[in-house]
């Protein structure tokens, strides 16, 4: 416990680092008092726990898989990581050859005593049904696991002892990417005493149905798709023009999570109802990505490139602002390029699963700046002996960090936009084919936009 006190703050600040927007709806859900298990599907390994329990202000414990606690290192740190072990059979399997299905029916019963044990004290718990983590916009089969230890714990109390059920989506906009986005939505709790009738007439059942209204809550608060190639074509569609689709400037997360759940209906609506205008636009959306992609643009680049008389005009000013911010870009580019980098570069190494890079980068990235910083700090007060000089360095790290990796992002933004002005100018009849293509592809989704919300009466 005292690990996960001392962690906490630590994690909180790498969360606000790590991703560029973190946003909760219904955060005062999260707040509520226990008994309560927190039920979440798991696309992001141990960034999961970490997302939600950063942002709970009392503690949580966590439900874990056992593999976590083979040696002694990591034992220690998921047991005061306030984590409980939970034994699944394929890790049995693979791990315990000799484990019989009576100890492991015999150290899941002890693990259930310490959730029960738990929950009388008022605690919280978090679980992730699925069982296994995938960085894939789905939510797999749920176990039964969850049901089964919230309505065992009911039925030691004759159902009196209040435990809710809370049901959380955790959707990454793109989880390994650092500066990405995540938003949390938290569901309505689930009162466990609703389901005692049915536990009393048939366990099994209850636990069945109980599993089955978790499944319910946890889909309508994700971004579902159903293969590959429908998350291909609304991922094009929100990432090339979301912004139109969404124009608010005041653009929140839960606008792009309606706007997910929005088109994938939409896709389902075309399928059976007119799938000529959806081959149409994937065929639109793949010629005009493809060109994009071989004249290096992108199309934010091209849209600021349009209008004949602006043109070059921006381009000065955009010239102005990289000139005039170069200078600080350098120097936070020299302080912090070695923390920064170490932790893609350790990640990469260390597994080819996607869904381990975000928190390995993390809890890297935690140590190489934590060090980093410590030692440029140090050097700095050994050649100055000034403390005037140093408080003042140490101050200037982590705003001069974020600045190199704005600028750097607007500097890739800025020259495409610069190449964009200079195929206009030595490439017009290309360019203008270029415009004439994606305002076939805006007309097209307007047209469709019209046609499903008439359709559906929105």
């Amino acid at each position: 416990m005292l690990f996960y006190t001392v962690m906490k703050p630590v994690v909180q600040v790498a969360l606000r680092v790590f991703f560029r927007r973190l946003e909760i709806r219904r955060r005062e859900r999260l707040e509520l008092p226990g008994p309560m298990l927190i039920v979440s599907n798991h696309p992001n390994t141990l960034m999961d726990p970490l997302v939600v329990a950063a942002n709970r202000r009392q503690p949580i414990a966590f439900l874990a898989k056992s593999t976590f606690f083979k040696n002694p290192v990591s034992r220690a740190i998921f047991t005061s990581g306030n984590c409980i072990p939970i034994y699944r059979r394929q890790d049995a399997e693979s791990g315990d050859a000799g484990i019989s299905p009576e100890e492991l029916a015999r150290r899941n019963e002890a693990a259930f005593g310490q959730c029960y044990d738990y929950f009388d004290k008022g605690g919280v718990i978090q679980i992730f049904p699925e069982g296994t983590s995938v960085s894939e916009r789905r939510l797999r089969p749920l176990k039964t696991g969850a049901a089964r230890i919230s309505l065992g714990a009911e039925a030691r109390h004759d159902f009196r002892l209040g435990l809710r059920i809370l049901p959380i989506g955790i959707n990454y906009f793109d989880p390994s990417r650092f500066r990405s986005d995540v938003f949390v939505n938290v569901g309505q709790p689930i009162v466990v005493a609703d389901y005692a009738a049915a536990y009393r007439a048939d366990p099994e059942a209850a636990a069945a149905a109980l599993t089955e209204e978790i499944r319910r809550r946890l889909e309508r608060r994700l971004i579902i798709t159903r293969d590959a190639a429908e998350d291909e074509l609304v991922q094009q569609v929100e990432r090339t023009f979301g912004e139109h689709l969404v124009p608010d400037d005041e653009e929140t997360l839960y606008d792009n999570f309606l706007l997910s759940r929005t088109l994938l209906e939409a896709v389902l609506y075309f399928e059976q109802h007119a799938p000529g205008r959806l081959t149409e636009l994937r065929e639109l959306l793949r010629q005009y990505l493809h060109t994009l992609g071989r004249l290096r643009l992108t199309d934010e680049a091209l849209e600021a490139s349009k209008g004949h008389g602006q043109r070059w005009t921006r381009a000065t000013v955009s010239a102005l602002k990289l000139v005039l911010g170069l200078p600080l870009y350098l120097y936070g580019l020299l302080n912090n390029y070695l923390p920064y980098i170490l932790p893609s570069l350790i990640a990469k190494r260390a597994t080819k699963d996607l869904e381990f890079v975000a928190p390995i980068m993390m809890v890297t990235g935690i140590l190489t700046f934590g060090l980093c910083y410590a030692a440029q700090i140090g050097l700095v007060h050994h050649f100055t002996q000034s403390w005037l000089w140093t408080t003042l360095y140490g101050l200037s790290l982590p705003p001069a960090g974020f600045y190199a990796l704005s600028y750097w992002n607007s500097l890739a933004a800025r020259l495409r936009r610069l190449r964009a002005l200079r195929l206009f100018r030595t490439q017009p009849a290309v360019m203008e084919k270029l415009l004439l293509q994606r305002a076939a592809i805006l007309g097209l989704l307007s047209e469709l936009r019209e046609a499903y919300l008439t359709a559906t009466a929105r």
